[in-house]
């Protein structure tokens, strides 16, 4: 609930060994309005310079951290009061470290929750359906009359001398989506924000792709290894450029993308990632139709890799982003979190 980007070392995690609080429990009558918790971001960009109607009734509870630090002490407090819808108003930051700070609170009971897509970037809302100007009181209302969606949030475990922390979230990314990142941030600047800004920085990395040399960071990727599964088989390589590199790396469980990317192509449910080799420029022109969905023929040949798999594990010598956050080099492993419910119109 800060800056754009920066070290991982700077955010609270979850402990793995954390005891998980038990959520209040009550049973509602016929006709009363759900006890609702709100996490307001008011740094999130769609909520900079706007005030936050503080008195709307009773049953809602909101909070306002300073920091990332009172994140975890509001939400055992909601836990405690027992709510039954949970308001994350603020973007995909925002909602990553909501999840991370409650994963030790509400382990796998959480209540029902939704989104208000207040920040620069609002992936999760895109892949809910939730339009950009929903508002708190939408949101109560369509728990009662709207829709579920499910969906299980991106597990990162962090490996070696001590795996004590782990961060939720839902886009992940390395090699050239770090370059790409960077270049949104660029494009915020520029006054380009959710599906365009995606959208240009796609278009303008796809030229990088075709007309770049192999020194330029967006061709060159990142030195990393995957290894699929709970055995940790290594990834398959198509042989092109440096084997120990990869120019992509992007993973997520959300079904539906900004701008109306599908980088998985037919591929929807649960963790799923696509990987570029140091693939050769005739390769990169097949690029924009695996990213409408389309399926070419011989990609994995030719260095383009679409897989579905319950975790991987990556170890990477470059920094890679975690919903906007810059991580460090390291070994981690990539899971999925419990499975939460979203409110949707």
């Amino acid at each position: 609930m800060a800056t754009p980007i920066y070290q991982f070392e700077q955010m609270p995690r979850a402990s793995a060994h954390a005891g998980i609080r038990a959520r209040a429990r009550r049973e509602r009558v016929a006709g009363e309005a759900p006890r609702v918790g709100v996490i307001y971001n008011p740094r999130s960009h769609g909520n900079q310079g706007a005030d936050f109607d503080c008195r709307i009734c009773p049953h809602v509870h909101i909070a306002q951290p300073g920091d990332r630090s009172a994140l975890p002490i509001a939400l055992a407090d909601f836990a405690a009061s027992g709510i039954d819808l949970l308001v994350i108003n603020g973007g995909d930051g925002t909602v990553r470290d909501v999840l991370t700070c409650g994963s030790s609170i509400f382990g796998d009971d959480w209540p029902t929750v939704a989104v208000l897509p207040k920040g620069k970037t609002n992936a999760l809302t895109v892949d809910l359906g939730v339009p950009v100007d929903w508002t708190l009181q939408s949101a109560i209302d369509a728990f009662e009359k709207g829709g579920r969606v499910r969906r299980r949030p991106i597990d990162v475990t962090p490996l070696g001398d001590s795996e004590s922390s782990r961060v939720l979230g839902f886009i992940l990314g390395a090699g050239a989506f770090t370059t790409a990142t960077n270049a949104g941030q660029s494009a915020h600047k520029l006054g380009a924000f959710n599906s365009m800004a995606v959208g240009v920085t796609t278009a303008w990395g796809v030229l990088q792709l075709l007309f770049a040399s192999r020194e330029n960071p967006w061709r060159r990727g990142a030195r990393m290894a995957l290894r699929l599964g709970a055995q940790e088989a290594p990834m398959a390589h198509s042989g092109l450029g440096d084997p120990e590199w990869r120019q992509l790396l992007f993973a997520s469980t959300l079904e539906n993308m900004p701008a109306g990317v599908k980088p998985f192509g037919h591929l929807r449910k649960g963790l799923k990632l696509v990987a570029l080799d140091q693939i050769k420029r005739r390769s990169a022109l097949m690029v924009p139709a695996a990213l409408t969905g389309k399926m070419p023929s011989r990609m994995r040949e030719r260095g383009i890799h679409q897989i579905s798999v319950p975790q991987f594990t990556l170890e990477i010598d470059d920094q890679f982003i975690f919903d906007g956050e810059a991580f460090p080099p390291g070994k981690y492993r990539i899971g999925q979190g419990p499975e939460l419910e979203f409110v949707t119109p």
